[in-house]
């Protein structure tokens, strides 16, 4: 477990099942969160170990810092559970909802779906995430939660993984958060991760800036990052909503 920040609320917590998901699937949108000043989170559920190329886990836990020092994200907390072996379960339910509970997101953003042939600890992590909003939530279990008060979480949305393909949303809504002035960033913190991203396998970055562009053209940006709503979104000004 790895923590940065005092505890405090936060208005955006992404979840990843390891560290560099999240920079891979959100890390623009994350970026321009921090510049736009709000405060924003990141939970790993494992550190991602271990990997053919790093030899100590805490390597991948320098890594992760160095990354999220980069976006600009305000705390970083990698869970106790195991890489590979990641599954949904009350354990897993609990101590990612305990920390919901203690850090108090306004929006939680995580998995939104399956990535066949990439690992299967993804979308276990999209079912912890599904459950631990909801437990963070319900009352007369406090016992569970090291008596930490209830919270009830405003949104969730769910992210795409960068490198695949955008597929259409399965869901109520769907939205694409503008990060052209954060493309560079966002690809600066996926090399981070020197253990896992080494010059052999920098291709896969073409794949992460190739998506971003694409994403962004079909909603007028240059680059972008596509999201998929759990319920419906509205909005109070249509104007400002469809002109930002």
């Amino acid at each position: 477990m790895h923590t940065t920040t005092s505890e405090t609320e936060f208005d955006v917590i992404a979840v990843g099942a390891h560290p560099d998901d999240v920079e891979i699937a959100c890390g623009g949108t994350l970026a321009k969160l921090s510049q736009q000043g709000y405060r924003v989170g990141i939970i790993d559920l494992t550190n991602g170990e271990p990997t053919p190329r790093c030899d100590d886990p805490a390597i991948r836990i320098a890594e992760a810092q160095a990354a999220a020092d980069k976006l600009g994200v305000h705390m970083r907390k990698i869970l106790d559970l195991p890489n590979r072996r990641l599954f949904d379960s009350l354990e897993a339910r609990v101590m990612l909802a305990t920390e919901f509970r203690r850090f108090r997101p306004k929006i939680v953003i995580g998995f939104g779906n399956k990535t066949p042939m990439a690992s299967p600890d993804h979308y276990q992590a999209m079912q912890i995430t599904d459950a631990a909003v909801f437990y963070a939530r319900l009352t007369k279990w406090d016992g569970y939660f090291e008596d930490l008060p209830v919270h009830t979480i405003q949104r969730q949305l769910y992210f795409y993984l960068g490198h695949d393909p955008i597929g259409s949303p399965e869901f109520g809504s769907s939205l694409t958060v503008d990060i052209s002035e954060q493309l560079e960033l966002k690809i600066e913190s996926v090399l981070c991760y020197q253990t896992q991203f080494p010059p052999a396998k920098q291709k896969i970055l073409d794949r992460v800036r190739g998506i971003a562009i694409s994403a962004g053209s079909a909603a007028g940006f240059y680059a972008g990052e596509v999201f998929a709503s759990t319920r419906p979104l509205g909005c109070q000004d249509l104007v400002k909503t469809l002109i930002p």
